[in-house]
């Protein structure tokens, strides 16, 4: 399975609760902070919904 590396570069302030429990889930929280995940369905179903506040790079 490959990785991928998740980074959040916009705020979750004025979200959906959603929204933020999904930046939560995939351990993210503040800005700038990166986290490698594995490229799992679910996990890419995470990040799919929070496209617009993470950056996604190959690990």
């Amino acid at each position: 399975m490959s990785k991928i590396r998740v980074t959040q570069v916009r705020s979750a302030i004025n979200r959906p609760q959603r929204q933020k429990d999904t930046i939560k889930a995939l351990g993210l929280g503040k800005l700038n902070k990166t986290v490698e995940k594995e490229a799992t369905p679910q996990v890419l179903g995470m990040v799919e919904k929070v496209k617009h506040l993470v950056k996604v790079e190959e690990a």
